[in-house]
C-alpha cells in the first residue's frame, strides 16, 4: 500500500512535534515542508530529511504531490491557509485554535464538510490517556450524574524564566499581542482546558459568564512592535446541558506551575480528579462506599492513539474522526462569547 504523503505547513517551533508524531506511523511519508520564509523551510526540511521545501503554500499546492497537510502556522493564518488547502482538495489537520473567531471557524468546518474532506483540529490533550479514561468512567455512570466541575490551566512564564525571557523573545511576545493575532491566554490555553473539561463530561456549555484581565507588564504596555494588550488571566463560570455548574480558569501568572492542568468532576455517586503536568499524570476516583470515608483510589489509564494517528487512519479509510473542525468551531463559539460585553452576565451559547 502506498504511503500517505503529507505536507508540513509552517516550520516554527511546533512543527518538530508534528514530525515526531508522524514519524511514529509507518503509513506516512512526509514529502514536503512549506513556510513563508524559504530559508527556514529548507533548513527544517534538511534537519528532518524532508525531500522538498517551498517558500509559499501556493508553490506547494502547484507542485501538488501530497494528499494531506499539517497546518502549523500562527493562529491568525489558520483560516486563509486552510481554506486554500481545502480548495485544493487536501485533507487537513490544523493546529488550535481553529480560527480567530467563530465565524471563520464555522466557515472552515462547513467547507470541509461540504467537500467531504477529513478535518481535525489538534486539541493535543486528547492524546493524554487519562482524559480518555476519565471520559469512559464518567459517561458509563460510575460517578452518577455530573453536578459540578472545576478545571484550571496553570502557567507561569510571565513570572518565571524556565521557558526563556518573554520580554525579548518574539515567540512569547506575539502571544501577548492582539495585533499579532493572539486572543491571549483564553485563546491559547483556554481552548485546551475548555475541551479537556467538555470532552471528559461529554457535554458542552449552554451558558457562560466570563472575566478577562490584562495586566500592566511594561512601560507604555508595549515592547517593540508588540502591544501587550491580550488577556493574561481568564475565568469562566459555566452551565452545562444537564444543569451542572462549572468553573474554569487559566492564567500565565500561576507561579510555581510550568504547564499544569487540573480537572475535578463531582457527581451524585462519586467524584473523579485528574492532574496532568509535564512530568506526571494522575487520575483518581472516589465512588461507591468510599464516598462516606472520602477515600480516593488511583486509576490506571491504557494507552490511546494520537490525533495524528487517528487522522491518518481517517484519511486512509475516508471516514471522519474527532476532534473535527466542527468541534473546534463549537469551542470557538464559547470563547468568542467570553470576549463580549454579554459575558459579564450569563451569555447563552445558542
Amino acid at each position: 500500500m502506498p504511503k500517505l504523503r503529507i505536507l508540513i505547513l509552517g516550520t516554527g517551533g511546533m512543527a518538530k512535534q508534528h514530525v515526531l508524531l508522524l514519524r511514529e506511523d509507518a503509513r506516512v511519508e512526509i514529502t514536503g515542508a512549506a513556510d513563508v520564509d524559504l530559508t527556514r523551510a529548507k533548513a527544517f526540511a534538511d534537519a528532518h530529511k524532508i525531500p522538498n521545501a517551498f517558500g509559499t503554500l501556493e508553490d506547494a499546492i502547484a507542485w501538488g504531490h501530497f494528499y494531506a497537510a499539517m497546518n502549523v502556522t500562527p493562529d491568525s493564518v489558520h483560516y486563509p491557509t486552510t481554506m486554500k488547502l481545502l480548495a485544493a482538495e487536501k485533507h487537513v489537520l490544523c493546529e488550535k485554535p481553529l480560527a480567530e473567531n467563530f465565524r471563520l471557524a464555522d466557515e472552515m468546518a462547513a467547507t470541509a464538510e461540504k467537500a467531504g474532506l477529513i478535518n481535525v483540529v489538534n486539541l493535543s490533550y486528547r492524546n493524554v490517556p487519562a482524559i480518555q479514561e476519565a471520559r469512559k468512567r464518567i459517561t458509563s455512570g460510575e460517578i452518577g450524574e455530573v453536578r459540578h466541575v472545576e478545571a484550571s490551566y496553570r502557567q507561569s512564564w510571565l513570572v518565571a524564566n524556565n521557558w526563556g525571557d518573554w520580554k525579548t523573545d518574539s515567540k512569547w511576545l506575539w502571544r501577548l499581542s492582539e495585533k499579532h493575532g493572539s486572543n491571549g491566554v483564553l485563546g491559547d490555553v483556554g481552548i485546551h482546558i475548555l475541551d479537556f473539561t467538555a470532552h471528559a463530561i461529554d457535554m458542552m456549555p449552554v451558558s457562560v459568564q466570563a472575566r478577562l484581565k490584562t495586566f500592566h507588564k511594561a512601560p507604555g504596555d508595549k515592547i517593540g512592535e508588540y502591544p501587550l494588550d491580550a488577556n493574561d488571566s481568564a475565568t469562566m463560570s459555566l452551565e452545562f446541558s444537564n444543569g451542572a455548574l462549572g468553573v474554569i480558569h487559566a492564567s500565565r501568572f500561576m507561579t510555581g506551575y510550568s504547564n499544569d492542568m487540573k480537572l475535578a468532576v463531582f457527581g451524585t455517586l462519586g467524584a473523579l480528579e485528574l492532574h496532568h503536568a509535564l512530568d506526571r499524570t494522575t487520575l483518581r476516583m472516589c465512588s461507591g462506599q468510599d464516598v462516606h470515608s472520602q477515600t480516593w483510589h488511583k486509576i490506571e489509564s491504557p494507552p490511546v492513539e494520537s490525533n495524528h494517528r487517528r487522522f491518518v487512519t481517517a484519511v486512509i479509510a475516508q471516514k471522519s474522526c474527532e476532534p473535527s473542525f466542527r468541534r473546534g468551531a463549537d469551542l470557538q463559539k464559547v470563547l468568542d462569547l467570553c470576549q463580549t460585553p454579554e459575558a459579564g452576565g450569563a451569555a447563552r451559547v445558542s
